[in-house]
């Protein structure tokens, strides 16, 4: 079973910055693609950004310009540079990751990031 712990959330202003950081660790197979959702309160969980193991990134609308998602695959780690945060930046955010043949989902436990106005 993959174990993805996630570091690097919190309170920040309006503007700020935030890097949150995701580990995975346990994974008898390679790991394919990782990334980033977020979930709003009373929101559906949505997509914020992936990338492949070969570096091909890609972000939602409402981040681009403004979050930049990046891997170490030596340390099977994927890290999420949040910069000019906005208040509907607010919610849980959750990193995944798609390993083996068959690209089996985990899921981190998710880790609260809260901008204020």
């Amino acid at each position: 079973q993959v174990q993805l712990v996630e570091s690097g959330g919190g309170l920040v202003q309006a503007g700020g910055s935030l890097r949150l950081s995701c580990a995975a660790s346990r994974s008898i197979f390679v790991i394919n693609d990782m990334g980033w959702y977020r979930q709003a309160p009373g929101k559906q969980r949505e997509l914020v950004a992936t990338i492949t193991r070969g570096g091909i990134t890609n972000a939602a609308d409402s981040v681009k310009g403004r979050f930049t998602i990046s891997r170490d695959n030596a340390k099977n780690t994927v890290y999420l540079q949040m910069n000019s945060l906005k208040p509907e930046d607010t919610a849980v955010y959750y990193c995944y990751l798609t390993s083996g043949p068959s690209r089996a989902a985990s899921w981190g436990q998710g880790t609260q990031v809260t901008v204020s106005s």
